[in-house]
C-alpha cells in the first residue's frame, strides 16, 4: 500500500520551506489520524526523526513520508494540498474514506471507524 497519501507538488513546496524554517532538513512527514475532534478523528501533520517498524513510508515530491500502517487503511487515496486564498493560505486534507466530516476541517469519521468524539475548540 505504497503512497498511502497523496501530496501534492503545493504542499510538498510548502513542506520543504516548513523543514527548512524548523532545521527539520532530514525529517519525514507523519500523516496521522488521532481520536478526537467533533466528528471522532483528526488529522495530524508532522514531523518526525526516525521510521517506526509499524511506518509504511515512500517519497512524495522529494518529501519522505511515513505513515502507520493502521492508519493507512483509513487514509489510502486522501490528498493533502496547499491552498492560498484572500484570508492566507494553509494545508487542506480531502479523504474519500470520510463519511462525515466538521466544520474545522480535521476531524472526520468513516464507515469503519468512528473514533471518539470530543468537544470542539
Amino acid at each position: 500500500m505504497t503512497n498511502t497519501v497523496e501530496i501534492t507538488e503545493a504542499a510538498a513546496f510548502h513542506v520543504k520551506k516548513m523543514m527548512t524554517h524548523n532545521e527539520e532538513e532530514g525529517s519525514f512527514l507523519r500523516v496521522s489520524v488521532n481520536g478526537g475532534g467533533c466528528s471522532g478523528l483528526t488529522y495530524g501533520l508532522g514531523f518526525a526523526q526516525e521510521k517506526e517498524d509499524d511506518d509504511i513510508s515512500y517519497i512524495a515530491h522529494g518529501i519522505p513520508v511515513v505513515v502507520k500502517e493502521e492508519d493507512a487503511a483509513i487514509l489510502v487515496g486522501t490528498k493533502v494540498d496547499y491552498k492560498e486564498s484572500l484570508m492566507g493560505g494553509g494545508f487542506t486534507i480531502d479523504n474519500p474514506n470520510a463519511i462525515a466530516n466538521c466544520g474545522c476541517g480535521t476531524s472526520f469519521r468513516t464507515a469503519k471507524k468512528a473514533g471518539a468524539p470530543a468537544d470542539c475548540e
